[in-house]
C-alpha cells in the first residue's frame, strides 16, 4: 500500500557509473563503516548531562568521537527516521511517512547507502530491524535480521563479530540496531543490567512534568534498557577491537528518535527530535570535539559516501559532516527543520512541520482543526496520569491542552524554554520573531518540494487515512 505525494525521482545510474569510475583508494585502504542506532533513544546519555543514567561506555565512545550537540532526526517514528538515514532525504521527499509494516514505503528509485556503497565493493550487513520499504530494493551480503534477539546484548556481539570475520580485505559497512530502549521496558535481559532501576532512582521527565508513581515506574525500567544498550555497544566495539578492525572503521552511533512517552516520540518536540549523535574516526582524529552545530539524520548518508570516495546523488538534500567537522565549512545551516505525519494508520496521522534557529522553534499543525488522535504513545501512562484533578490548572494541564488540541502554530523559545513548556505565539513581544519563523519554515518547505504545501494534497492525505486499512506486511 503506497499513498504517492510525491513524483518520481531521477534513476540512479548515471551516480553509480560514476561512482565505478571515480578515482578513489584502493578497496583495502577505504574505511569500514559501522552506523549504530538504538530504539526511541533520546539525550538519556550521561555525557549530555543526564545525571540518571549509567551509561560508562557511550560516554567513553562520545570522548572518543565528535560529539553533536544538537544533533536531530527528521521524524519521531521509526520507519520514517531510519528512512532519511538510508537515503539522506526527509521522509516527505523519500515517501516513507509512516511504519513500514503497515503498508508505508518509500517512492521506487530512492538513493539507499547500502547499495551505494557496493559500487565500490563494500560488502554490507546489517542485524536489527530495518523497517523501511520497500525491502526487496536493499543489497544486503548478511541480512542477520530478527534472527537474534537484540535486547541479548551477547548474542548481538557473536553474531557482529562473525560478519567481521569474514573477508578483512574488503571494506564493510555495516548497521548494529539494538531493539533498546523502545518499550515493553524489560528491566533486565540474560541479567542485564545488573541493577535494574527503581522508580526512586528518577526524576521525572523535564518535558512531562509529571511525578506520578507509575510514570516513574516506566521511566525507570527505559533508563534500564538505556544501560542495557550502552553495556551492547560496549562489548560491540570490543568485537570491532579483538578483530583488528578498530582502526581503519568509521563508527558513527545515534538514537532513531526521542523516548516512548507522551509529548515526544510522535511529536515534533526537542524531546522527540533532538538525540545522540556521535563519529568516531579510525584514527581518532578530532576525538573528544564538541560541537553545537544543527546537524541532521539526513547528513548521515553524504557524510559515509564522501569517507567511501563516493559521489553524493544529486537528489539528496543533507550535507557531509566531514567538512564541517575539518573546519572547512563555512556556510554551515543555520536553521534546521523536522517534521511528523504519520505513525500507525489514523490513530497516528497528525501532519505537523517544525524549524528551529539557533533561538527558536515554530511547530505548523497542519489539522490543528482536529484533535490530535495519539495522546497515549506506546501505551505511555503519562496522559492518563495528566488527567487527574490534582494537575487542573498546572503547567501540566496547560501543555497536555496543547498537546491534545494544538493551535495552528507553536512558538517556543528554546534559549529560556528547552522544554518547550510555555507557548508564545500569541505574545506581542514575539511577534517578529514568529513571522521571521513561519518565513523560514515555509522557505525549507518549498526547497523540499514537501507536497502538503498544496491544500489539496492535504485533503487528499487526510481522506487516505480516514479509510486506511492495514497490510501484512512483515517487519524488516
Amino acid at each position: 500500500m503506497t499513498f504517492s505525494i510525491s513524483p518520481p525521482f531521477k534513476s540512479l545510474i548515471a551516480v553509480l557509473l560514476l561512482a565505478f569510475t571515480s578515482i578513489g583508494l584502493h578497496a583495502q585502504s577505504l574505511p569500514n563503516i559501522l552506523l549504530i542506532t538504538a530504539d526511541d533513544l533520546g539525550l538519556q546519555l550521561g555525557c549530555y548531562g543526564d545525571k540518571e543514567a549509567r551509561t560508562p561506555h557511550l560516554d567513553k565512545l562520545s570522548q572518543a568521537s565528535v560529539q553533536f550537540q544538537n544533533g536531530y532526526v527528521t521524524h519521531a517514528s521509526c520507519s520514517p527516521s531510519r528512512s532519511s538515514m538510508f537515503t539522506g532525504m526527509f521522509p516527505h521527499e523519500n515517501g516513507q511517512i509512516g511504519l513500514s509494516h503497515l503498508g508505508y514505503e518509500m517512492h521506487p528509485g530512492m538513493p539507499i547507502l547500502p547499495n551505494l556503497l557496493k559500487a565500490k565493493d563494500y560488502r554490507t550487513g546489517v542485524i536489527g530491524k530495518v523497517h523501511v520499504e520497500p525491502f526487496s530494493e536493499f543489497i544486503w551480503d548478511d541480512y542477520i535480521g530478527k534472527k537474534v534477539n537484540m535486547r541479548d546484548i551477547k548474542e548481538i556481539r557473536d553474531s557482529c563479530q562473525s560478519f567481521f570475520k569474514k573477508e578483512k580485505g574488503r571494506p564493510f559497512f555495516f548497521m548494529a540496531n539494538y531493539s533498546d530502549p523502545h518499550r515493553h521496558f524489560p528491566a533486565q535481559v540474560n541479567g542485564v543490567p545488573k541493577v535494574p532501576f527503581k522508580a526512586s532512582d528518577v526524576k521525572p521527565f523535564s518535558f512531562l512534568q509529571i511525578s506520578d508513581l507509575e510514570v516513574r515506574e516506566e521511566i525507570a525500567k527505559y533508563y534500564s534498557c538505556v544501560t542495557r544498550v550502552d553495556e551492547g555497544v560496549g562489548l560491540l566495539l570490543e568485537a570491532l577491537e579483538k578483530e583488528g578492525l578498530s582502526d581503519n572503521t568509521l563508527v558513527i552511533f545515534l538514537g532513531d528518535h526521542g523516548p516512548p512517552f507522551t509529548r515526544s516520540k510522535t511529536t515534533c518536540y526537542e524531546s522527540a527530535m533532538r538525540v545522540p549523535i556521535f563519529v568516531r574516526f579510525p584514527d581518532k582524529s578530532f576525538a573528544g570535539k564538541v560541537m553545537d552545530d544543527l546537524v541532521s539524520s539526513i547528513d548521515i548518508l553524504p557524510t559515509v559516501l564522501e569517507s567511501a570516495g563516493i559521489p553524493c546523488p544529486p537528489e539528496v538534500t543533507g550535507k557531509s559532516l566531514l567538512p564541517l567537522i575539518r573546519g572547512e565549512e563555512k556556510n554551515w545551516r543555520k536553521t534546521l527543520a523536522t517534521e511528523y505525519t504519520s505513525h500507525h494508520g489514523p490513530g497516528g496521522y497528525y501532519p505537523r512541520r517544525a524549524i528551529r534557529d539557533e533561538r527558536f522553534k515554530l511547530i505548523h499543525n497542519l489539522n490543528h482543526h482536529k484533535r490530535n488522535p495519539h495522546l497515549s504513545v506506546d501505551r505511555c501512562k503519562a496522559w492518563a496520569a495528566s488527567q487527574q484533578r490534582k494537575y487542573r490548572g498546572t503547567i501540566v494541564d496547560k501543555i497536555m491542552t496543547i498537546y491534545q488540541n494544538p493551535p495552528e502554530f507553536e512558538l517556543y523559545d528554546l534559549a529560556h524554554d528547552p522544554d518547550e513548556l510555555h507557548e508564545l505565539s500569541e505574545i506581542p513581544e514575539y511577534q517578529n520573531a514568529f513571522k521571521d519563523m513561519k518565513t523560514k519554515l515555509l522557505k525549507w518547505r518549498q526547497e523540499t518540494n514537501d507536497p502538503l504545501l498544496d491544500p489539496a494534497k492535504l485533503r487528499e492525505l487526510n481522506e487516505f487515512h480516514k479509510n486506511f486499512k492495514h497490510s501484512k506486511r512483515n517487519l524488516h
